[in-house]
């Protein structure tokens, strides 16, 4: 089964943050033998002085095919339940993929231009069957993992923390991009552009590790052209891909 599971606001100012548990949970639910992870991606929500954050507002969200659902509920919430910070306000998100629908995707959508409340989002949850809880503190993080849920399934929103294949950090240096291609779920080579897509014998050099944005539902590599004569295109700084993700 495929599904979707979010977490929001497990932090405080000196703990690690919401994207670390969010992979710490991934690697957990593979070891326990209850699913593979395909991506953890995160979702940027709206800052304002009315919405209490720790320091950037955003939710992450993990892919999974599992196989017992409500072991991986189970899991997950004892999981938040240990590592959630002092003061933070933990929410978990768990949905089976096919049941998200269009409600759900433009809360995610208002979730980063608007003030939003944990009643509509414990009401939206309830209407469509999804499982939402609000775990510590002041129980708000169910608006960031119910957010994070719809904007993944969207998918053209955030950035990947996580994704299935050769480790993230590990993948940089020059490479064809039929290279990329086959040691991590990257589908797609952009421009940055115009959106155009590279060709897979074009090589591309990646500075310090991979950083994939969610479009179109993929994970893919956005680029500039290179004025090298060792590679044709140059995979956006850290900055770049956070500018265009947020």
């Amino acid at each position: 089964m495929k599904v979707l599971i979010a977490i929001d606001d497990t932090d405080n100012l000196e703990s690690r943050g919401t994207g670390f548990q969010a992979r710490q949970l991934g690697k957990l639910i593979k070891d326990e033998g209850l699913g593979e992870i395909w991506g953890i991606t995160r979702h940027q929500l709206y800052v304002h002085e009315k919405i209490a954050y720790t320091s950037h507002n955003s939710s992450a969200c993990l892919h999974a095919e599992i196989n017992n659902l409500k072991a991986v509920i189970e899991l997950s919430r004892n999981f938040l339940l240990n590592v959630a910070a002092i003061g933070s306000d933990a929410g978990l998100c768990v949905t089976p993929y096919s049941i998200i629908n269009d409600e759900i995707c433009h809360w995610g959508l208002r979730a980063k231009k608007e003030v939003l409340t944990k009643e509509e989002a414990h009401f939206l949850a309830a209407k469509n069957n999804i499982f939402l809880e609000g775990l510590t503190g002041e129980k708000i993080g169910v608006i960031g993992s119910l957010a994070a849920v719809g904007l993944h399934h969207a998918g053209n929103d955030g950035r990947f923390l996580w994704v299935a294949g050769k480790e993230m950090r590990e993948i940089n240096g020059i490479l064809k991009i039929s290279e990329l291609k086959n040691i991590s779920i990257v589908s797609d080579v952009i421009t940055k552009e115009n959106d155009n897509f590279v060709t897979e014998n074009d090589r591309i050099f990646i500075e310090d590790w991979l950083r994939p944005v969610l479009k179109n539902g993929n994970a893919v590599i956005y680029v500039e052209k290179s004025n090298s004569t060792d590679y044709d295109w140059k995979a956006l700084t850290k900055m770049d891909v956070k500018a265009l993700t947020q």
